[in-house]
């Protein structure tokens, strides 16, 4: 199931590449699509929950942000106005989800909104930390599927393809997974024979044994019995990490309560060093001081929520910056390019 459909067969028609560089240069170029797109028909606006992202993602393909006013009024509702003409154009739009989830979201939508009705030719949302995407499933009588309500929202709104960064829920089709940069950072900051991937828990077994797979080394899963959501009970490591660095993978960071007591059980096995590499770092609670005294060296995390008030707040916070990423999908997006590859290659 797909959530959004094409308008147009883009394969059909013919792109233009920018100036002053051949197709075949264009694409043999490691560092091809970074700031390298012409700014024909295409517009980028940010909304304003992560606009320092918008703007690493602009000026990595080397276009300006499209200008939009974004305002609130008195009670709270949200105003839009796009100040430059979009029509015809392959529009972007910027804005993760966090904090205020649903202003976020309800900003999103109008954004979309005013895009369709001054006549966009193609709408796609950046999501990186999609709103509601734990909720993908019932998980109990009654439950709603709130992951794909969103996704209602924003077709009807007008978006008509989304990108998301996300590898657990299954109501995501085409999300751009954040595994490829994880993969670099080990790569570039540890030496492999000494290193062994964990998974907190047994639903990130396939994450973990992915990443140990393609990086040469072992892998170790908890097994963990919770007695609340949020609230660990009991651990149990199944592997062998003494001697060895031990790295957790995990998609998210919320209270940090599953990753210190992961660390905590990693030292007390042995283990010479542990890190954890989470693609969104929500750290909500006493998440940063529960990770300042903890076993971690380093907790890294993607820039897909604004992280600065983090890594000021905590020294064991590092950033993976997925910008460069994200604007390598949508150079690939707006000339019709495939977009799998990046499922499995960091494009610099």
């Amino acid at each position: 199931m797909l959530w959004f459909r094409r308008r147009e067969n883009r394969n059909s028609q013919s792109r233009t590449f920018p100036d002053r560089l051949d197709r075949s240069s264009y694409l043999s170029s490691p560092f091809h699509g970074l700031a390298m797109l012409n700014g024909a028909g295409i517009k980028i606006f940010s909304g304003t929950s992560h606009p320092e992202l918008a703007e690493v993602i602009a000026r990595r393909i080397g276009l300006p942000l499209s200008r939009a006013e974004i305002t609130r009024n008195n009670i709270g509702e949200t105003n839009v106005r796009i100040e430059e003409s979009v029509r015809e154009d392959d529009v972007y739009i910027v804005n993760t989800c966090c904090g205020a989830v649903n202003t976020s979201l309800m900003e999103l939508c109008i954004m979309i909104h005013a895009c369709k009705i001054a006549s966009a030719k193609r709408i796609t949302a950046v999501i990186p930390l999609f709103p509601y995407a734990r909720q993908d499933k019932k998980d109990k009588s009654r439950a709603p599927i709130t992951a794909k309500l969103v996704a209602n929202m924003l077709q009807h709104s007008g978006c008509d393809h989304v990108i998301p960064v996300y590898d657990t829920c299954s109501l995501i089709h085409l999300s751009l997974y954040a595994e490829p940069s994880a993969i670099l950072y080990i790569r570039t900051h540890f030496t492999m024979d000494n290193v062994v991937i964990v998974s907190p828990d047994a639903g990130g077994a396939k994450r973990a044994t992915s990443i140990a797979d393609r990086l040469g080394v072992e892998f170790a899963l908890f097994h963990k019995e919770r007695k609340k959501a949020n609230e660990v009970s009991r651990m149990v490591l199944v592997g062998q990490v003494t001697g060895k660095i031990a790295i957790l993978v995990d998609d998210m960071a919320d209270t940090c309560g599953t990753l210190v007591l992961a660390a905590s059980h990693l030292a007390e096995a042995g283990a010479s060093s542990v890190f954890a590499i989470v693609t969104h770092g929500i750290l909500s609670g006493n998440a940063l001081s529960a990770v300042t005294e903890s076993h971690l060296e380093k907790l890294i995390v993607t820039n897909t929520i604004p992280q600065a008030a983090n890594i000021a707040a905590c020294p064991k916070i590092e950033v993976i910056d997925i910008g460069p990423v994200l604007g390598e999908v949508i150079r690939r997006s707006h000339y019709g390019e495939s977009v799998s590859k990046l499922f499995h290659e960091v494009p610099y």
